[in-house]
């Protein structure tokens, strides 16, 4: 797949086919990835991924506990700023709008929403998830390496003909992630990551980007 079509053609994915993902595909998938860029090459990710009864396990704890009403794990890091200041608050609530008028949930049908959130929790049937984690003691230039890293597993991933949907929903329930995973001491489980094959059935809405000349100034000739 040509680069520009990987880019183009990605996009968070919230209906997946329950068809295994092939583990020799991640492994060459991840292998290839871990030659993203980081700042004196210190590689500050930490990647587990998750597949079969692990994963089932995971996805029917964090449902459970959601569904039950428990209250979220207190976040490591600031998902959103209080106030997002325009242009961010108001691309933030066209998202939204448009995300549920594809599922066609009315803003008023709370219940409704509720049970579209709680589908992030199931991996939205995807077979395979992957969590990030890094570690406390690093800055803020690493958590950019981290995106970097997790953008290029993203495109590989559709090189491969799978989809993902990153999801930082993951970090509200992280104690529960961490009864399956045991991760070490010290790392802050940043985002899960689903990933599988696109059920055409389920309707999404394509989110709209910016106009160049909002987001990028041309210095020169």
């Amino acid at each position: 797949m040509d680069v520009y079509e990987a880019v183009k053609s990605r996009r968070s994915v919230r209906g997946f086919k329950d068809k295994p993902v092939a583990r020799e595909v991640l492994e060459r998938v991840l292998s290839a990835a871990a030659w993203s860029p980081s700042g004196s090459n210190i590689q500050p990710w930490n990647i587990y991924v998750m597949t079969g009864a692990p994963l089932v396990e995971l996805k029917t704890s964090a449902v459970e506990r959601v569904a039950h009403g428990d209250a979220w794990d207190k976040r490591q890091y600031e998902m959103y700023p209080p106030a997002l200041k325009p242009p961010y608050g108001e691309r933030r609530s066209a998202f939204g709008k448009e995300r549920y008028s594809a599922l066609g949930i009315a803003r008023e049908d709370w219940e409704a929403r509720q049970r579209a959130a709680i589908a992030n929790w199931n991996c939205f049937g995807a077979p395979a998830a992957l969590f990030c984690y890094i570690d406390r003691d690093l800055g803020l230039p690493q958590w950019a390496d981290v995106g970097m890293y997790l953008q290029t597993v993203m495109l590989l991933l559709r090189a491969e003909g799978l989809h993902s949907c990153p999801q930082m929903a993951w970090s509200q329930v992280r104690e529960t992630v961490a009864e399956v995973l045991s991760p070490p001491d010290g790392l802050i489980l940043f985002c899960g990551m689903s990933i599988g094959y696109e059920d055409p059935a389920v309707a999404y809405a394509r989110t709209g980007r910016a106009p160049l000349d909002e987001t990028v100034t041309f210095v020169g000739e």
